[in-house]
């Protein structure tokens, strides 16, 4: 699963051959979670911090997260997404 993009011991990936809605995966000191790009519901047990933070992160980059998941759909490489600063 390829890693997009880490922030603040975020860890944020895409997996090829998923399901739709597009969706991400988010990793952070040991919790797990789903993030729908379009709507950003959380699917997982987050902190409350890294949830925000993640949030913010995901309305930055919305469209580039669009973009990878076109990728994803196409078998073709993810592009790294800058992080959040």
């Amino acid at each position: 699963m390829p890693e997009i993009s880490r922030f603040y011991g975020i860890i944020i990936k895409m997996y090829f051959n998923e399901h739709n809605p597009p969706h991400f995966h988010m990793e952070y000191q040991g919790f797990k979670a789903k993030v729908e790009i379009n709507t950003g519901i959380l699917e997982g047990k987050m902190p409350k911090t890294a949830i925000n933070l993640t949030l913010q992160w995901l309305s930055e980059h919305r469209q580039e997260l669009l973009e990878n998941w076109e990728r994803i759909e196409s078998l073709e490489p993810l592009k790294k997404i800058d992080p959040l600063t």
